[in-house]
């Protein structure tokens, strides 16, 4: 059965309090919050605020691609619970991880098997690796099947392109899924009605 839910990429605070007040809200929601290339990306004075919430049990997530002191030092008293690093080398990673005292989601990006084995490298820092298409902003798949010989002790998180009519392909795979572009309308917010119906589908079908 799927571990659980993020949905990332919110950048309101409509949005924000519609989930975490929902019957089913998810284990992770994710901010973007120095990849400027991506219609989700959030300003930092408009992400302190967004934060500065009541979370009711759901983990906030830092969304960050090769990220530089100046960013890390900015966000580091925010109300974060992971940081999720693209494009990061595990030295790097193991540092940040030690100075500013908070849980890692290393974000590989998929595209051959060899991409996959990548996450050997960063197992022992993180406690979540999170396996992506290479759209970054785009909302690429790639080959899941790609990912079925990884030991299920490594804590599993999967995105690219996933759709909520997608879910049950799921049922019998040890992943928290990650969804964002599947929940958005065609001027690319994010539309309370897929969340809805994607909250309530995923509880359905997690047996």
């Amino acid at each position: 059965m799927i571990k659980g839910l993020k949905i990332c990429g919110i950048s309101d605070l409509k949005t924000l309090k519609y989930i975490l007040k929902h019957r089913y809200p998810p284990k992770f929601i994710g901010f973007i919050c120095n990849y400027k290339k991506s219609r989700r990306y959030v300003e930092y004075e408009e992400l302190k605020r967004l934060v500065n919430i009541k979370k009711n049990g759901t983990s906030f997530v830092s969304v960050l691609v090769n990220p530089d002191d100046e960013i890390l030092e900015k966000i580091k008293k925010l109300n974060f619970d992971f940081y999720q690093l693209y494009d990061v080398s595990p030295e790097r990673t193991k540092k940040i991880k030690e100075k500013h005292n908070i849980k890692i989601i290393t974000a590989l990006t998929i595209n051959t098997q060899k991409d996959v084995e990548m996450y050997k490298n960063y197992d022992e820092i993180s406690e979540l690796i999170l396996f992506d298409g290479k759209g970054y902003e785009k909302s690429i798949g790639f080959d899941h099947e790609l990912l079925n010989f990884i030991p299920n002790s490594v804590n599993k998180m999967i995105a690219g392109n996933i759709k909520i009519e997608d879910i049950p392909n799921f049922k019998r795979k040890d992943y928290y899924i990650d969804l964002s572009g599947s929940l958005e309308n065609e001027e690319g917010k994010k539309d309370l009605n897929k969340i809805n119906k994607l909250l309530n589908f995923a509880i359905k079908n997690e047996a």
